[in-house]
């Protein structure tokens, strides 16, 4: 077994009994001695390579809490509408982007927001029919919770005024009763099946190496069985360089429990993880569940997308079969739910269940969440891209809202993702974010809602050892001691040293998995 030390750093092993470390010594996937170099040489012996870090900060792996690993890596070579600022905009990219594919093709991407848009406008098919009358056109919203479709989809998959909503969907009628092309929540998933690849084995391979490069080691991804079946041939293939822990789709929970898959099954690599539950839609498309109307829509209070009844059946029958529970919950009511459903069954020996977003909760809520051992499953960076939007449309409401501070506080377990490629996967802006409250041009001054920033320590734990308690695997993840994955990124900024926006701007230099160099920057 190989042996190796890796030296001339500055480590912080996020481990409270040596929190700073000169050198490690790795042998095989895992660390033998973390300390001063002579300590790790010594413990090493004679014969181990020396690989030299040359002065960089060198951090734990950070693990991606919340990613849709499937989505981002087909988001690579599709139509990215993220930064475009007007309809028009929207529609040449979209026409430009479908001369390039081949007659019957699909055209995928999106990610727009029409929030942003100058002037806001909710845009309908016969806008998408003007650039593009004959490929069938499906265009996930930024927030991946709208389908902007066009004519020729809609007539693929059957949806036309006769075509009733769907339960926990809507299908946006014109005054005629005529679809608009926008589909909310479930209308949308028959759209949502034909978003499948078949190479997406060599698109998974192709983003590993994206994510590598962000210092990403693990990911727990959030995507569908096709994305679980790619990895797997990964694995098989030897082609796997970051460790997946894998959730299930709720529609595949039956078929997972008669394959026997349980919560925590599988190897360092690839684990099974929970079943991913949908509790409500989201805030950029007005459909998370509120429980008081959206400011100036006195009429909606969003989308309960699984009824409660229904939310209590499936959480019982995953846990009564080993398997944890990740659900979406971005409004207060939807998470308030939630919270119900997890206390109504109990807490079961050996599983951890989460709240997905977990964004605006009712201040009370949040103890229940410690008392009854939920995880916290959060993206930062969601907090500095809504600001707007929070102050629009929930705008009198008593709430926690992205609730970091007042989470620790009360003992609730954070874990931080990206929901990639909602937002990017770079962990960076995340940490930024979470000690900042600032989008990264700094503003509002002195961050919104001060009171819930992290300090910098906490941030990296939330997306390190956080992450890996929420999959529970802390016991071998999350933290640079000997026993533990050897899995380590070394980096040109010291986050413990640098300002925060030094830290924004952080460039890894090489990402370690297993005790292997997976990339390193040219």
């Amino acid at each position: 077994m190989s042996m190796r030390v890796y030296r001339n750093a500055a480590i912080h092993t996020g481990h409270r009994g040596t929190p700073l470390a000169q050198a490690m010594a790795v042998e095989g996937e895992r660390l033998l001695a973390v300390g001063t170099e002579a300590e790790v040489r010594e413990a090493a012996g004679p014969g181990a390579e020396l690989i030299d870090l040359e002065g960089a900060a060198v951090l734990p792996g950070l693990y991606d809490a919340h990613i849709h690993t499937a989505q981002y890596a087909q988001s690579l070579d599709a139509v990215d509408l993220r930064d475009v600022r007007s309809l028009d905009d929207a529609l040449a990219r979209v026409a430009a982007h479908a001369a390039r594919l081949r007659p019957g093709a699909w055209l995928f991407g999106g990610r727009w927001n029409s929030n942003t848009w100058d002037p806001p406008a909710q845009p309908d098919r016969y806008a998408l029919d003007s650039v593009c009358p004959d490929l069938p056109v499906a265009l996930p919203s930024v927030d991946g919770h709208t389908v902007w479709a066009n004519s020729a989809a809609l007539r693929l998959v059957g949806i036309d005024a006769s075509t009733p909503d769907p339960v926990g969907g809507e299908i946006v009628r014109d005054a005629s009763g005529e679809p608009t092309g926008i589909l909310r929540e479930s209308a949308s998933y028959p759209l949502r099946d034909r978003m499948v690849s078949a190479d997406l084995r060599d698109q998974l391979r192709a983003a590993q190496e994206e994510l590598l490069a962000l210092g990403l080691t693990s990911v727990h991804d959030i995507d569908g069985e096709d994305c679980r079946a790619a990895y797997l041939a990964l694995r098989e293939a030897g082609e796997l360089k970051l460790r997946v822990h894998k959730a299930i789709p709720a529609i595949h929970l039956e078929a997972a429990i008669a394959e026997g898959r349980r919560t925590g099954q599988g190897d360092d690599w690839f684990r099974t993880g929970p079943v991913k539950i949908f509790s409500d839609g989201a805030l950029g498309s007005h459909t998370c569940h509120m429980s008081e109307p959206f400011a100036g829509e006195q009429s909606n209070a969003g989308i309960a997308v699984t009824p409660y009844e229904n939310l209590v059946k499936l959480v019982a029958r995953a846990a009564d079969a080993g398997i944890a529970v990740a659900t979406h919950a971005i409004g207060d009511q939807a998470n308030h739910l939630v919270i119900d459903a997890y206390e109504a069954i109990g807490r079961r020996e050996g599983l951890r269940h989460r709240i997905e977003h977990a964004q605006h909760l009712r201040p009370a809520d949040l103890a229940r969440m410690a008392r009854l051992g939920i995880v916290a499953s959060m993206q930062p960076v969601h907090c500095t891209s809504d600001i707007d939007l929070v102050d629009s449309l929930l705008a009198g409401h008593d709430l926690a809202s992205y609730a970091w501070r007042g989470m620790l506080n009360v003992g609730v377990a954070l874990a931080f993702g990206s929901d990639a490629p909602v937002e990017h996967p770079n962990p960076f802006p995340a940490l930024y974010a979470a000690v900042t409250r600032t989008r990264t041009d700094g503003t509002p001054a002195g961050g919104w809602q001060p009171e819930e920033r992290l300090s910098m320590g906490e941030a990296l734990t939330a997306h390190t050892l956080g992450a890996a308690y929420a999959a529970g695997e802390d016991d071998h993840k999350g933290v640079l001691a000997p026993g533990k994955l050897a899995d380590f990124i070394a980096v040109d900024t010291d986050p413990f040293v640098e300002s925060p926006d030094a830290v924004l701007r952080t460039k890894v230099m090489t990402t370690v998995v297993g005790g292997e160099v997976r990339w390193r920057r040219i």
